[in-house]
């Protein structure tokens, strides 16, 4: 709001009423002159005194009519000085408005999210005090609503992350123990395949369990379960991702970049691959299959992981994106809904913790093509160990093993049992030591009577493998994913946050 200069109105007005007041006094004087010389000569006095008597009051009528015009011009000036203090005080007020609407407010919130008390965050606030106390106050006062509004949204949704995160610890404790407890019954029924297939299925339902539980702790502000010390190849990250979902089978992975993982960032990008995964496996047709790769680029390691299931429209590939940029803000679960999706909050909130970064758009298949950016300092050379794990094998196999001679078999001693049947005694076997094993190498052979045949190898005189039981495919995909074998060493499973949540 401009204020008007004050117009020089109330001194023309003073003018011109003096000069009127003059004019009147003159034609006065001028009519009492006219009438003396007009009337007879006895009636001159009683005309002069009348016209003195008009003069003087036209002149006292001037004088206060000057009077009041030059009051009325002190009224105009303050009239004018009081406009234009009321104008500026409320250009400022309007200003410190704004100002409280654009810099004070989100100051003073982003003080309380960094930590700092209500009180703390009033006190960098200061506003001008010639706007006035009363003024001031008011802007202090809404400031203040303002914060304690925000501080007890925040903290509603602090406590209410925290029980998300209390309640996944527990579950991961739960499927912990569970994994622990399967484990030991495939080692005890390993010889039953049925049984043996039964317990494989429920080891990758737990797995299924365990990822739900990882994905609430996610979304609660804390890391996943699992942690990992020692760089992990990323061919092993990428399976361990697909054991995490339901349709493994139809995941074909492709050409894999030889790098390994940073032990820290493995089980994070583990769980947002299997969020991918699993949304890519949900959301196109059971007959089609999931392609993964895994390629080295300009700024580290690309991801790409495509389906041949519904397209993604522009729309929603902006929704998409906007899921993923308010996670990466600040998530609140109330913007879950009642059927909350937690695939792509996850994976946002993964990949703003990790620096993933994270894109959507439409498939060469007519489905979906998600690309997820692993930064370049996550990725290291693939540890010696982990690149060929049949080294130390091949190593024991290139040793020389002793000779072993064939000794006669011993007869069978058959004995007769209480209820008058033949009873067959196992033979005993004693141990192969060294010695056994020097007293049959310095034992000469008997003659052949045939002609000699080729040595045999060690290996010809091994008892033969049994056949594979149905379901060790799956066990040892699981082993491989899991980092058992060749890098058993490099899991560390977090027992201690296991207990935290209990």
């Amino acid at each position: 709001m401009k204020r008007k200069r004050p117009s020089p109105r109330g001194s023309e007005g003073g003018s011109s009423v003096v000069f009127g007041a003059l004019v009147a006094a003159a034609l006065t004087a001028l009519c009492t002159v006219a009438a003396v010389l007009l009337v007879a000569p006895r009636a001159r006095g009683a005309v002069i005194v009348c016209g003195l008597v008009g003069a003087v009051a036209v002149g006292l009528a001037c004088a206060e009519i000057r009077r009041r015009g030059h009051e009325i011009v002190q009224l105009r000036r303050r009239q004018a000085a009081t406009e234009h203090e009321l104008v500026r005080r409320l250009e400022m007020q309007e200003a410190e408005t704004s100002r409280l609407a654009v810099e004070v407010l989100p100051a003073a919130i982003s003080r309380l999210h960094r930590g700092d008390s209500v009180e703390e965050a009033l006190s960098g606030s200061s506003q001008s005090p010639v706007l006035g106390a009363a003024f001031v106050k008011a802007h202090d006062d809404v400031v203040r609503s303002v914060l304690e509004a925000v501080k007890a949204e925040e903290d509603l949704r602090d406590s209410s992350q925290r029980a998300f995160v209390n309640v996944a610890r527990r579950v991961q404790a739960i499927v912990h123990q569970q994994f622990q407890d399967l484990r030991e019954m495939e080692e005890r029924h390993g010889g039953s395949p049925d049984v043996f297939d039964d317990l494989l299925r429920l080891d990758h339902g737990t797995a299924l369990i365990g990822r739900l539980a990882d994905s609430l702790a996610v979304l609660g502000g804390s890391r996943p379960g699992r942690q990992w010390q020692q760089p992990v190849p990323l061919f092993n990250v990428l399976r361990g991702a697909m054991s995490r979902i339901t349709d493994f089978q139809r995941v074909e992975l492709h050409s894999v970049v030889e790098l390994a993982i940073a032990g820290p960032t493995v089980e994070p990008l583990i769980h947002a691959l299997a969020e991918l995964l699993d949304n890519a496996t949900r959301y196109s047709p059971p007959q089609t299959r999931v392609h993964m790769t895994a390629v080295e680029v300009q700024s580290g390691i690309a991801v790409e992981i495509e389906d041949g299931g519904v397209g993604l429209g522009e729309e929603a590939r902006l929704r998409a994106e906007r899921v993923l940029a308010e996670v990466r803000s600040g998530l609140d679960l109330a913007d879950l809904g009642e059927n909350p999706r937690l695939g792509l909050s996850v994976v946002g909130r993964l990949a703003q913790t990790h620096r993933f970064g994270v894109s959507l758009r439409p498939s060469a298949y007519g489905g979906v093509r998600a690309v997820l950016i692993i930064p370049r300092d996550l990725a290291t050379a693939v540890p010696l160990s982990a690149a060929d794990p049949g080294a130390a094998v091949r190593a024991d196999l290139n040793k020389p093993m002793p000779a072993i001679a064939l000794q006669p078999e011993e007869p069978q001693n058959i004995g007769i049992n209480k209820n008058g049947l033949p009873q067959r005694r196992r033979a005993t076997t004693a141990p192969l030591d060294g010695s056994q094993s020097q007293r049959s190498l310095a034992a000469p052979l008997p003659p052949r009577p045939a002609a000699p045949s080729p040595p045999m190898s060690s290996e010809a005189f091994a008892p033969a493998a049994p056949p594979p039981p149905p379901g060790l495919w799956l066990a040892a995909f699981q082993n491989a994913v899991s980092g058992e074998g060749a890098s058993t060493e490099h899991a560390v499973t977090d027992d201690a946050s296991s207990k935290e949540g209990e």
